[in-house]
């Protein structure tokens, strides 16, 4: 088949949709063991130069692990990409043979820049991450709750409180446990909180959800998560840079950080007053301030160094 072949999969919970460029041939999976068996062999007759998921909340982990066990070309990407590309080009019709159509031609045409897949360690402190993340906000909305509820609600929402916290503590100290098994994560985890501002829980964020850390430019990680300022211009109008779009969970730790930043280390309370003295919002102040951590962190990865400050 030819050497240039784009594939593009549509994901559902029990089927796996292909759509393969040039020629449109089409073929449907199973979403299982057996299903991702079959999409294994016949991906390794077409010989693609690109293979494009959307992210689908998890669904595509087991074919895109396996996929990516067997060194084929892999790529997940933004469904809101795909939906944008779909729309710009035409297709407004949704079902899943037309998108799985639609992702092929986004892998064709787009060619995005395949990227470090995680591990099976790495995504086990993803998912204990991302479970602990839900644990907390459950425990702020159940605490909120308490505030309103009425008094016959107090005992259970208050012996739902303590459940959250102790589930809390044990996932805390599994994640720990985790990094500590590890000596890259234990290494990667010391440097990352040598860093005044840094605590924990970012740094779990950070070795999971940011694994290019340490190996991109300053102007490529920043624009990766989602913290670089982005032109908005038209004509004479020159508007007012922005950010958008990146790695959300990341910008969440980012802005905590640079909040504890603002009290325990004095180069970024520098930083951010100079900026409040030039006459700029505080929010704007404070992005700013996640970015300089970002860009600080990533060059403190990629020389394997600690914090020394200034």
């Amino acid at each position: 088949m030819n050497s240039e072949a784009y594939v593009g999969v549509d994901v559902s919970k029990s089927s796996l949709d292909l759509n393969v460029l040039p020629g449109g041939q089409t073929q449907q999976f199973s979403n299982d063991d057996k299903g991702v068996t079959q999409l294994v062999k016949f991906l390794r007759k077409v010989d693609p130069t690109l293979i494009v998921f959307e992210s689908t909340g998890g669904l595509e982990m087991l074919a895109v692990s396996c996929l990516v066990e067997r060194q084929l070309p892999v790529v997940v990407i933004n469904p809101r990409q795909v939906r944008d590309f779909a729309k710009a080009t035409g297709r407004l019709a949704k079902t899943d043979a037309i998108d799985a159509g639609t992702i092929a031609r986004f892998a064709r045409d787009i060619r995005p820049t395949i990227r470090p897949f995680k591990d099976e360690q790495t995504q086990a402190l993803t998912a204990l991450n991302t479970r602990r993340r839900q644990l907390v906000d459950m425990l702020v909305a159940e605490k909120n709750r308490l505030h309103t509820a009425l008094k016959p609600n107090h005992k259970n929402i208050e012996q739902h409180i303590r459940w959250l916290e102790k589930a809390l503590s044990d996932i805390n100290s599994d994640i720990d446990q985790m990094i500590k098994q590890s000596p890259t994560w234990r290494k990667n985890d010391k440097i990352l909180q040598s860093f005044k501002g840094v605590g924990p829980v970012t740094s779990a964020t950070l070795l999971c959800d940011l694994p290019e850390l340490g190996s991109l430019d300053r102007k490529k990680i920043a624009a990766l998560v989602g913290v670089a300022p982005l032109n908005c211009d038209s004509g004479k109008y020159r508007g007012r840079r922005r950010i958008m779009g990146g790695r959300a969970e990341v910008r969440r730790s980012l802005y905590m950080s640079a909040v504890a930043a603002l009290r325990y280390n004095p180069s970024i309370k520098s930083f951010y007053d100079r900026l409040i003295d030039a006459g700029k919002p505080p929010k704007l102040a404070l992005t700013a301030c996640m970015r300089k951590i970002l860009v600080t962190l990533n060059a403190m990865m990629k020389n394997r160094s600690y914090w020394i400050a200034s």
